[in-house]
């Protein structure tokens, strides 16, 4: 009988290790350990580790290109960590460390979180 519950301790582990790691801590925009998909509108232009937006699995994509900040081992391997930022077929381009803390961070601090399109009009 012994034998039998090994193999299932083993598969419930599995099953239940995801639920211990889902507390619901989570990391902002600058904050140490933060990487991810970034909204550039209204900040200004970022600096980029490629001047070209890289592009994995080539599917037809019409839409904007997106901004991420990424820890280099993501970058130099965009083909096995693109399913992680939800970007495979989108054209991504990479903004480097230096701008995203010092420009990009402070702000989206300040702002609170959100920020302001040129175009955005309060009398709505």
């Amino acid at each position: 009988m012994r034998k039998h519950l090994l193999p299932l301790a083993g598969a419930l582990a599995l099953l239940i290790t995801p639920l211990c790691h889902a507390d619901g801590a989570s990391i902002s925009i600058g904050q140490p350990g933060f990487y991810g998909r970034l909204d550039i509108g209204g900040y200004p232009p970022p600096q980029l580790i490629y001047s070209q937006p890289v592009l994995v699995q080539g599917a037809p994509y019409g839409g904007p290109p997106m901004y991420v900040y990424a820890p280099p081992k993501h970058v130099r391997h965009w083909d096995r960590y693109c399913r992680q930022y939800g970007a495979c077929g989108m054209p991504v381009y990479f903004v480097q460390e230096r701008w995203y803390r010092e420009v990009y961070a402070p702000r989206y601090r300040y702002d609170g979180g959100r920020h302001r399109h040129h175009d955005d009009d309060d009398d709505d």
